[in-house]
């Protein structure tokens, strides 16, 4: 037996596997084997119907199949500086205007050393 240990070493996996089973010595192993089935078991929170969230997410998709808006978020208001700073910008896109990322460069003053 020390002879076939250094062998044994060699090998990979399935040969050692192959070798130990070539040698009559038995043994036992347990196969798992994948199905492809899916089960049918709803994981999870379960849903109550008829409360107020699922009211609101049916309201929802009401709306969506009959081609109305649904409004994420908080609204826009049209009159802040922002809303005007990216009109402006819009428009200059729409313009064609190449539009620079990033802080403006300034020139610096030569200073004459």
């Amino acid at each position: 037996m020390e002879d076939q240990k250094p062998l044994v070493d060699k090998f990979c996996p399935v040969q050692i596997f192959l070798y130990i089973y070539n040698t009559q010595i038995l043994i036992k192993t347990k196969i798992k084997v994948m199905s492809n089935e899916t089960k049918s078991v709803k994981r999870g929170r379960p849903t109550v119907e008829g409360s107020a969230r699922q009211s609101r997410l049916e309201a929802r998709a009401a709306r969506v199949a009959a081609g109305g808006e649904v409004k994420r978020g908080r609204p826009a208001n049209t009159s802040s500086a922002r809303q005007a700073k990216l009109a402006i910008k819009a428009a200059k896109i729409a313009a064609g205007e190449v539009i620079k990322r990033g802080r403006p460069s300034t020139k610096q003053a030569e200073v004459a050393a």
